[in-house]
């Protein structure tokens, strides 16, 4: 019975090819379309996790601004509430810490030899190069000494360097100039990757000194980066900084903070429920052909069955039991549904590759669940939309179907 179904099927879809290849249409679309916006999804979720990990290891962030509410934090970044002793006393006070970088960043237009950029700038101390997991691929960072003397000295990311100087030159011992003061580059960091404002390869780092009395014009930091001995004592390690804060700022009601703490794990927890939210929402938009190819296999099996209605009664009439014509009919759909399955797999990998390929920014990551995910989905479709077709089929009064012109 099985081998005679599988005949009767590609002899059904073949006789109609037009028609049955515009259903398969309609699987393939829906199908590539799921599995290129999850993997879309997937590869931004990743890069973003790769970048977040790469500024910096067990890192814990100090913020000005009111304790998160939410989630979000009240004016993070805005508020001036945190100072250079507020960095100092972390750094001897708290346990299991292996560096502390004071940070105040501020974006400013940068000029050099006729060039210019707006980028940000990072007056630091040298610690943050642990920190962040800075390494210098020319010249030095700048040292203690530079930091506690003011020295007008900068050190440029690649993409900064590449803006003001031109791509892989060495700029060391040539000036950039901000708000009309004159710096000397001593350096260029190694390329870190990453997009946005928070790239470290386009931002410009200054002693913090420099930059508190130069440019800002104020004592005040933009945060506090902090890094911790290992995973386990990261916890420990925020509520201590916790701890000592509130005590520093004369704060006794927990409510009433003027500083938020992040730590690395807490950004890319909320970093994977963004992507993963967006993902399903792609994924969902994406499925809703998914749903107009299963309602245009219904069609089409709706269609057969009428036209093959004296081929129904006929069957009947010679004694074809029920479950033989059910199965018949509800073989052609899945028959189908597979078989766009299938293309829809190679023409979503396809298009994955081709994302990537062209728009070297977006990433796309492939899982094998996301296949096998395709796959059941295009046999529930051909089961579901080929279910009622098929019963009618069946249901069908050999008789009244003998007649039927």
């Amino acid at each position: 019975m099985i081998s005679d179904i599988f005949k009767e099927t590609i002899w059904s879809l073949s006789s109609n090819k037009a028609r049955s290849g515009l259903t398969i249409l309609g699987i393939v679309i829906g199908i590539a379309s799921v599995i290129t916006m999850v993997a879309i999804g997937q590869g931004a979720q990743s890069s973003i996790s790769k970048n977040i990990e790469a500024i910096g290891s067990n890192l814990i962030i100090i913020m000005p601004g009111a304790q998160r509410v939410g989630g979000i934090s009240q004016g993070a970044g805005s508020n001036q509430t945190l100072i250079i002793e507020d960095s100092d006393a972390i750094k001897s006070q708290v346990q299991s810490i292996t560096a502390v970088a004071p940070e105040a960043s501020r974006r400013y237009q940068v000029t050099a030899k006729g060039a210019n950029t707006n980028t940000q700038i990072i007056g630091t101390v040298p610690d943050y190069m642990t920190v962040r997991n800075i390494t210098m691929n020319i010249g030095n960072f700048f040292t203690d000494q530079q930091v506690t003397s003011s020295a007008k000295v900068a050190v440029l990311g690649p993409t900064a360097r590449d803006d003001l100087f031109g791509a892989n030159a060495d700029p060391t011992g040539q000036s950039i100039r901000i708000k009309n003061v004159d710096f000397q580059v001593i350096g260029v960091t190694t390329s870190k990757g990453g997009t946005g404002f928070s790239n470290p390869d386009d931002a410009i780092f200054f002693p913090l000194n420099s930059a508190q009395h130069f440019l800002a014009g104020n004592v005040f930091l933009s945060d506090i980066s902090v890094a911790a001995a290992d995973q386990n004592s990261m916890a420990a390690v925020q509520q201590e900084i916790s701890d000592l804060l509130l005590a520093r700022h004369k704060i006794t009601d927990p409510t009433q903070v003027d500083f938020s703490i992040l730590n690395q794990n807490d950004i890319i927890a909320t970093a994977t429920s963004i992507t993963g939210t967006f993902t399903i929402l792609l994924s969902s938009i994406a499925g809703i052909s998914l749903l107009v190819g299963g309602i245009g296999i219904m069609n089409m099996m709706l269609t057969n069955v009428t036209e093959r209605t004296r081929e129904i009664g006929l069957r009947k009439a010679v004694g074809i039991r029920k479950i033989y014509i059910n199965l018949q009919f509800l073989a052609e759909a899945v028959m189908l549904t597979f078989l766009g399955g299938f293309m829809g797999i190679i023409l979503g990998w396809l298009a994955s590759l081709a994302v990537t390929r062209f728009v070297p920014s977006l990433t796309t990551q492939i899982s094998t669940s996301s296949i096998f995910l395709a796959f059941g989905v295009s046999a529930a479709v051909g089961i579901i939309f080929g279910f009622y077709p098929a019963r009618r089929a069946a249901n069908l009064n050999p008789i009244e179907a003998l007649r039927y012109e």
